[in-house]
């Protein structure tokens, strides 16, 4: 069963107003502000052309890292829902599993808004994970190549993140490992423009996005996808237009 990626693209995409709060100190750090600012020792070009190309270069070597760890999760759940019986290809686990993941957008949506954090507690789930994961990043320190860079997104991106739990499903749902990991690269390229843009502007972008008006409007665009999917899969509504902007199986 293949996944309209088009929305899942969406959703990371007003989303990722939560990734500033969860990755904006570390992609700050790879912004022109001066080293002095950063959490994490980062190498600094004095020429404002080199600079300006540098840290180009590690935003996007970290974001790389990212949406690569995104893809390994999705391409994981995606397989083991595959191997455990073809979730995907049972018909009323798979009518279940949709409303499920579009359930989770109106959580995703609710929690933006600051109006539930129920999907806070799915964060807790990795807790322990993260606990063993957290360690590696000595090996990486101090961030002064590319490869540093790509190697910290890829370790940040297992960082324990609701919304990311939420794709997640979705990334099941689909029913293969191949598929599993497009949807995830798909929310992780979502993410991309705000987390790029943070990362070349700096703590002055950071403060701007991290505003209640932005949130808000993230909410409620993430609540209507996934009001939309629930019509879709509730109503037998014929394929067609909505198809591109549900979470839901394309025919």
């Amino acid at each position: 069963m293949s996944i309209q990626l088009l929305p899942v693209f969406l959703v990371g995409l007003a989303g990722s107003v939560h990734c500033i709060g969860m990755c904006g100190g570390v992609v700050s750090a790879f912004s022109l502000t001066p080293a002095g600012r950063a959490p994490f020792p980062v190498a600094v070009v004095s020429d404002a052309a080199p600079q300006a190309a540098s840290g180009a270069l590690r935003v996007l070597a970290y974001n790389a890292g990212r949406i690569g760890s995104y893809a390994t999760a999705g391409a994981i759940a995606g397989g083991l829902a595959n191997g455990a019986g073809t979730l995907a290809g049972l018909a009323g686990w798979q009518a279940a599993g949709f409303w499920l993941a579009n359930l989770m957008l109106i959580a995703l949506g609710l929690y933006l808004l600051d109006a539930w954090r129920g999907v806070a507690r799915l964060e807790q789930l990795g807790q322990g994970a993260w606990r063993r994961l957290r360690p590696l990043m000595r090996f990486i320190l101090p961030l002064d190549n590319p490869l540093k860079m790509f190697a910290m997104g890829a370790l940040w991106g297992w960082l324990p993140c609701g919304m990311v739990y939420s794709v997640l499903i979705t990334a099941m749902l689909s029913g293969s490992a191949a598929s599993g990991a497009a949807v995830m690269a798909a929310f992780g390229l979502g993410t991309l423009p705000m987390l790029a843009m943070l990362g070349l502007a700096g703590n002055g972008l950071r403060a701007s996005l991290q505003r209640l008006s932005v949130r808000r409007i993230a909410g409620v665009l993430v609540i209507a996808f996934g009001l939309l999917g629930i019509a879709r899969a509730a109503s037998g509504l014929p394929h067609g237009w909505l198809d591109v902007l549900c979470v839901n199986g394309a025919s």
